[in-house]
């Protein structure tokens, strides 16, 4: 590298570094300056040869971590110096007891959780990604600064992801969309949050995202006009009553747009709540709640408000932290517009989560990180089931992290705080394990209600329990909560181990007769064969006698045990399936763009022209997915390394294969409006129809039909066609099974 490029780069990371000391100006303390400066001379000469994808010197990394902590996170010294070192232990020769002996015993605690958890989401390993995730979440409940420079690592990985690999884009979107999203949710660092899904949307959904951002960026002007008359006469009243405040109008984010379009298949043009006003007021902490309610009425005498969107979370908190007023009234023009009423501290813990909480704490000697502590102490209670299985764990606690809340009070007046629809079981399982576990049913405010009843705000729970109970499968149905769904697997699990023993045993004798040896690796050979999905499963069939041991030809099936084992290899690096000759709607696998066996999914129906992705199964080869069905999203967080890049070979646009492909059709009901439907299918576009079923609503019609289509742009012309035939009809893809 040339002698003046250097030169450039030390200037750049001078200049970076200065900008993270202006971000933290605020929090230092004497010795605080020093002690960053000494953590950035050691990472800069750590990585002093190493550099990023993009070409750029590594130490611009943790240098954006660290910024990224002290300025959107509001994180102090001991956390800017571990995001400046974050990488040295994985990365350099740099020892843990390099950093005990120069930082002190947090610092090289907060690392080490960071070094444990470096290799969960980022890179391919041997073991399931989830059970990673437990490992993390077990940091995580040492010291929440782990998770939280964790977050702001992932968010600098998401800010500069175009140079890598399009697969790795849909692998790491993906883990960050199913899990670091929520987690930044739960936490409070709502900005974060916004920013991660917006992030995950323009790798998982290019198309969508740019024609939305494109779409935003037309409508700002208007948008912007729109707003200052609607707060115009707010903001003369407020001045008048001698508030001191300010207000600020911010889009929604693009995630949620999307969100909004895909959930009630409207365009971007009929989302009618683009947009929310926050007013922000400045007043002591005693004050605070009359104030916003003072606020509340202001607003709503100059708007009619929506009484079904109002929103108090002043009155009662969200478990993380979340305070403010929400409501949403009928401004000029007919638009709806979200207004959010909050002081200057709700509004810091809004963005900056439980890290505001510790600055309040601090300056006032006391505050509220009691909703943090009761989520962590849960989250402690889950891990602690070492039975658990990670994938269904992983689930379970994902329900858990983006769910709004109810508050149930105990029979003594304790006010417990439950997800929404969670049920008398999961009230039980809350109290306690052995509780749940005995619970036959409850009485909801004096009313005897069964198991499965969901509880509402403010309702009062007794608990009955009887000696005799057992735990059923059937309460794995109406269980909502991590806890409770984990403790039910867990019982259940025990009960069934206990009940396979005598299938065990009985196996264990037939194995010893045919001179086959008793092992895991026999074992899985057999419970493939018969398709159950663990030896615990088979073991429990035998016992119970829903398994026929005639079927039980040992030597048989052992003797096909090598083809057993061929067919259920599946690829791991560049090793690939078997190919096959396939037709002219090619799909290319891999790095080298080969043809393998594959089949089509269920749940997403992809067409040519649509992005798509492989998923190696165990046993039944490729499947192929699109990449923003959600199935497609979950998998490649849970099972990354079992991801391969998929894509359309170039084939000319009619090829002689259609695909089946869904549309649903909404609109107001008239005479003859399927037949004009119908008739631009079939007779313009010579399109065929396998099914149609149209239901009426009140003047109103839906219908859904299931067509073949030759690609994406086919569907796309067809769509449009239906659109100019029938005013005022939406028309939006949607899945079909075959």
């Amino acid at each position: 590298m040339h002698e003046a490029a250097l030169e450039l780069e030390k200037k750049e990371i001078l200049k970076r570094y200065r900008s993270l000391l202006r971000a933290c100006r605020r929090s230092l303390e004497r010795g605080d300056k020093q002690k960053i400066r000494k953590a950035f001379d050691l990472a800069l000469d750590a990585h002093k040869d190493m550099r990023r994808k993009t070409g750029e010197p590594y130490i611009y990394h943790p240098l954006a971590v660290a910024q990224i902590c002290a300025e959107e996170i509001g994180l102090g010294t001991t956390s800017i110096v571990c995001a400046l070192l974050h990488d040295t232990v994985e990365d350099t020769p740099i020892t843990l007891e390099d950093i005990r002996h120069g930082f002190g015993d947090k610092v090289a605690q907060i690392i080490d959780g960071l070094t444990k958890i470096a290799g969960v989401f980022d890179q391919s390993t041997n073991s399931l990604q989830a059970e990673n995730f437990r490992k993390m979440l077990l940091t995580l409940s040492e010291d929440v600064r782990v998770i939280l420079i964790k977050l702001a690592d992932r968010l600098h990985n998401m800010r500069t992801l175009d140079s890598m690999s399009r697969k790795n884009q849909m692998k790491i979107a993906s883990e960050t969309l199913y899990l670091y999203a929520p987690l930044a949710h739960r936490l409070g660092l709502y900005n974060i949050k916004t920013e991660l899904e917006d992030l995950s949307v323009k790798y998982t959904e290019p198309e969508r995202f740019f024609e939305i951002t494109q779409k935003l960026a037309e409508t700002k002007g208007q948008r912007n006009k729109y707003i200052r008359s609607f707060i115009e006469p707010i903001e003369q009243e407020l001045i008048g009553q001698g508030f001191k405040f300010e207000v600020k109008g911010r889009p929604k984010s693009i995630y949620s747009i999307l969100h909004k379009m895909k959930n009630q298949g409207i365009t971007f043009e009929e989302v009618y709540d683009l947009f929310a006003i926050r007013i922000i007021i400045d007043v002591p902490p005693e004050e605070e709640k009359a104030a916003c309610w003072s606020i509340y009425s202001i607003v709503t005498d100059f708007y009619y408000p929506n009484p079904d969107r109002l929103r108090d979370w002043i009155s009662s908190p969200k478990s993380n932290g979340y305070e403010s007023l929400h409501t949403t009234v009928m401004g000029p023009k007919g638009k709806w517009v979200e207004v959010q009423i909050r002081s200057s501290r709700m509004n810091d813990i809004a963005e900056l989560g439980y890290a505001a909480h510790w600055k309040y704490k601090e300056a006032s000697g006391s505050g509220n990180e009691g909703g943090l502590e009761e989520w962590l102490a849960r989250v402690r209670e889950i891990l602690e089931n070492p039975d658990a299985n990670a994938i269904d764990f992983l689930d379970d606690f994902k329900l858990n992290l983006f769910s709004e809340e109810v508050f149930v009070f105990t029979p003594k007046g304790e006010l417990r705080k439950m997800p929404a629809n969670a049920t008398a079981l999961d009230f039980a399982f809350d109290i306690h394990s052995d509780v749940g576990s005995k619970c036959i049913g409850a009485k909801v405010n004096n009313k005897l209600v069964p198991l499965s009843h969901t509880l509402s705000n403010g309702d009062q729970v007794e608990i009955i329990t009887s000696k005799k109970q057992k735990v059923n499968d059937e309460w794995l149905k109406f269980a909502v909560t991590a806890k409770a769904k984990s403790k039910i697997k867990q019982l259940l699990k025990e009960e069934r181990r206990v009940a396979s023993q005598f299938g065990k045993e009985w196996l264990e004798r037939k194995f010893k007769q045919h001179h086959i040896l008793f092992n895991a690796e026999n074992l899985n050979v057999l419970t493939n064969y018969f398709r159950f999905t663990s030896s615990l499963d088979l073991f429990f069939a035998i016992s119970n006698e829903q398994f026929d041991k005639s079927r039980l030809d040992l030597e048989a099936i052992f003797h096909q045990a090598p083809h057993l084992k061929e067919a259920q290899k599946h690829v791991s690096g560049n090793k690939t399936l078997k190919t096959k000759v396939l037709s002219a709607e090619t799909i290319l696998f891999g790095e080298k763009m080969e043809e393998l066996d594959y089949s089509f999914t269920k749940c997403c129906s992809a067409i040519p022209g649509d992005e798509i992705i492989g998923f190696i199964t165990v046993g039944e080869g490729i499947k192929v997915h699109r990449t923003n069905c959600p199935n497609a999203i979950k998998l490649s967080s849970n099972y990354g390394y079992r991801i391969i890049k998929a894509s359309w070979a170039n084939t000319p646009v009619k090829s002689e294969k259609a695909f089946l492909a869904g549309i649903k059709v909404t609109g107001i009901d008239d005479v003859g409006i399927i037949s004009k439907i119908t008739d631009t299918i079939s007779k313009q576009l010579q399109v065929n129809m396998k099914s149609i079923t149209v239901e009426s609503h009140s003047g109103t019609f839906e219908g859904i039909l299931t067509l073949y289509i030759y690609d994406t742009a086919h569907l796309d012309t067809l769509i449009q066609k239906i659109k100019e035939a029938v005013p005022h009809t939406q028309v939006i893809r949607v899945n079909v099974s075959e």
